[in-house]
């Protein structure tokens, strides 16, 4: 009786935790399906120079993918919430990927420099307000895959629609291309 108590105490606390950081960061950490992350997944190049960033990077259902993918690149996975944080690091510890680099940092002030793709699934006032930092130092030519949301005012270089029940999309951008193009759809 003491360990369900002590289970349903945990929960408790998990849920509350998770909710604190919903309200402190705008958006709650949401797992990428595993359709949306496969439609994502073959919309990247498949050779990459540069590092590779997860802003937003919840549960891990894309970073640990995206660090297989590109071995020779460091992958930087930024995730503010504690507990989906922890959960990350003990996938980290059970199942090492030795080029990923689990962050519990606001990634509002990580430097993106060096960034050759950046991977966000963020909601749309996240987006409003990542774009800023997106403009101001991705070097040219880095790409910028957002999951479901768009960033407002840029033009995708592809929409990929997922068919899943949300009628899910992922757009793919390149830093400093002309914005006003118009993005063509993909399947």
């Amino acid at each position: 009786m003491i360990w369900m108590l002590a289970l349903v105490a945990c929960g408790v606390l998990a849920m509350l935790s998770i909710g604190a950081y919903t309200l402190r960061t705008g958006i709650s950490p949401m797992p990428t399906t595993p359709r949306v992350r496969r439609v994502l997944l073959n919309a990247l190049p498949a050779r990459l120079e540069g590092a590779v960033y997860e802003l937003g990077a919840g549960w891990g259902t894309l970073a640990f993918p995206l660090a297989r993918r590109y071995p020779g690149c460091p992958v930087l996975a930024y995730e503010l919430s504690p507990l989906p944080w922890l959960w990350c690091r003990l996938r980290q510890a059970l199942a090492r990927a030795p080029n990923l680099a689990l962050r519990r940092k606001d990634f509002h002030r990580a430097h993106l420099g060096d960034a050759a793709l950046v991977v966000c699934y963020l909601y749309p006032e996240g987006m409003e307000r990542l774009r800023p930092k997106l403009e101001a130092e991705l070097p040219i030519g880095a790409l910028v895959v957002s999951n479901t949301f768009a960033v407002p005012g840029w033009s995708p270089v592809a929409v990929h629609r997922v068919g899943d029940l949300w009628a899910s999309r992922i757009y793919v951008y390149q830093a400093n291309r002309r914005r006003s193009q118009p993005a063509p759809e993909a399947g």
